[in-house]
């Protein structure tokens, strides 16, 4: 892993946007942008922190675009009550002016997976700017937070996960968990009368 950093490293900018399209187009088994950016800043505390944070977001929002884009080709597999409570958020949120950048703002600004929102988009086959818009600003101000504070967050972060690939899975585990949550909800009993009620989720149809 440090001989890829010192590779892509010596690109300065280009080369970590290149690495961060590739880590965020992939749905599963990547670890979290903000730790490829910090561990960039570290290896060369000359870089522009803003700067790196922007690069950094605006490669993230790309590749969540082709996740997105991938994702959607599976909507043919998801069971048709699964589609249907798709459909009914999704068209929720296009009735709000402010929906999907409030909701891409809240994922990109914090540490949450934001693998698992993008997939779910594209199953609902969801389209509107605003869903990159408040993405690429709330990660921006994620990045920038996580790359000032690089030592002070990075290394405790990866002294609990000694081992990468559990921590990788532990954050995936995560998203898997939070977008089977979201399928879970009834959601056109929740935005017609307030109640909220869990459904027991099928998602595929073979």
């Amino acid at each position: 892993m440090a001989d890829i950093f010192e590779i892509f490293a010596e690109w300065s900018y280009f080369g970590i946007f290149l690495v961060l399209i590739g880590i965020n187009a992939a749905p599963i088994l990547m670890p979290p942008s903000w730790i490829i950016l910090t561990s960039f800043y570290l290896l060369d505390p000359s870089l522009n922190i803003v700067l790196l944070a922007m690069v950094g977001a605006t490669a993230a929002t790309i590749g969540r675009f082709f996740l997105k884009k991938i994702s959607s080709l599976f909507r043919r597999f998801v069971g048709p009550e699964q589609k249907s409570n798709l459909d009914i958020i999704g068209d929720y949120l296009n009735r709000k002016k402010y929906g999907y950048i409030i909701a891409s703002f809240l994922f990109g600004a914090t540490p949450l997976p934001s693998n698992m929102l993008f997939i779910a988009y594209g199953l609902m086959r969801a389209k509107s700017i605003g869903i990159y818009t408040g993405f690429w600003f709330g990660r921006v101000l994620s990045y920038v937070i996580m790359i000032y504070f690089g030592n002070a967050v990075l290394r405790p972060f990866l002294e609990i996960f000694e081992d990468r690939l559990v921590g990788v899975l532990f954050v995936d585990g995560i998203g898997v968990g939070t977008i089977i949550l979201f399928a879970s909800i009834n959601w056109s009993l929740l935005i017609t009368q307030r109640k909220l009620k869990f459904v027991k989720p099928k998602f595929w149809r073979f």
